[in-house]
């Protein structure tokens, strides 16, 4: 028990340790990508459900005000934050246009593992990412459009389908088994913080893998720039939300899911939707900052877990 603890505790160690390893050799993490990711992010979002039950979803329904302030902070905050950094770093015309991308994009499910492993609510993080990627079939074309001038189309079926099969199924099989196979669901809670670390280890790694040449090429303004980026999510979402709530669990979640992008859809609608390629690197270089950056305040939160906290703010998780 005390070993798990220990690895699960120590995860942003193993998250940069892999993300140095995965710079020099990248084979050794790349051919854990498309599916793998899929099932490895399906298999994560179940332990997370494991965790939950029908009362903490009720409690997310008792305080819609939550959801509402982060998804809001979602689609304000960052989309402000991506124009202004591209004028702030003078980023090349297509390097800003997919830095002002990915920060139009929704809250991904990697936010929903950070939560799980930072101990925050991981009932509000789920709900706050279906609902960002619901509004997102508008709201991301419609943002990129206004502060880039380009039109992004969003497939709304593809968004859906995403978040059922990777979120939705996985986390409500999960809330089910907890409620109907208790001793099933104690024993394997044991060891599912541990699994979620390997499996956000091997998906962090394969993204910096697969994007090693851009990252190394791609040049310290835009790396500044997305670094920026995130550092902003997770700190004004934190300072609003403590502001708003008073509540330092909650506080957190809607940091770590204002703080973390979509940066797969992100670069998805980049390869698709601009005139040149490279306007994808920054949601490649996202997806590698917010996952560290996110990793190690989680590591940070969890071994400081607040001593005065109303019932409704935790998760269970």
């Amino acid at each position: 028990m005390r070993g798990l603890t220990f690895f699960t505790n120590a995860f942003p160690l193993w998250v940069l340790v892999a993300s140095v390893v995965a710079l020099i050799e990248p084979q050794i993490f790349t051919w854990f990508s498309g599916l793998y990711i899929t099932l490895g992010l399906g298999v994560i979002m179940l332990g997370m459900g494991l965790t939950l039950s029908i009362g903490d979803f009720k409690n997310i329904l008792r305080y819609p005000a939550w959801v509402a302030l982060g998804v809001g902070l979602q689609f304000i905050l960052m989309p402000i934050c991506g124009w202004s950094l591209s004028h702030l770093f003078e980023l090349p015309a297509f390097l800003a246009a997919g830095l002002i991308l990915v920060a139009c994009c929704p809250g991904g499910t990697a936010s929903n593992v950070i939560c799980f492993l930072a101990g925050a609510n991981v009932a509000l993080s789920v709900t706050m990412t279906a609902i960002s990627t619901l509004f997102a079939v508008m709201l991301t074309p419609i943002l990129t459009t206004v502060l880039v001038g380009e039109r992004v189309e969003v497939s709304a079926w593809g968004l859906f389908v995403n978040t059922v099969q990777v979120v939705l199924v996985p986390v409500f099989l999960g809330v089910l088994l907890n409620r109907y196979a208790p001793r099933f669901t104690e024993r394997v809670q044991i060891i599912a913080p541990a699994i979620a670390v390997i499996a956000i280890v091997f998906i962090v790694a394969s993204i910096i893998g697969s994007g090693r040449e851009m990252i190394l090429t791609s040049g310290i303004n835009l790396i500044l720039a997305v670094f920026c980026l995130h550092s902003l999510g997770f700190l004004v979402a934190y300072v609003s939300a403590w502001a708003f709530t008073q509540e330092r669990i909650v506080s957190r979640t809607i940091s770590i899911e204002v703080g973390m992008q979509n940066s797969g859809l992100g670069a998805v609608l980049a390869r698709n939707n601009f005139a040149d390629p490279a306007a994808a690197i920054p949601s490649a270089i996202s997806s590698v900052f917010h996952c560290v950056m996110g990793s190690v305040l989680a590591g940070i939160w969890r071994t400081r877990v607040p001593q005065r906290i109303s019932p409704e703010s935790v998760s269970g998780g």
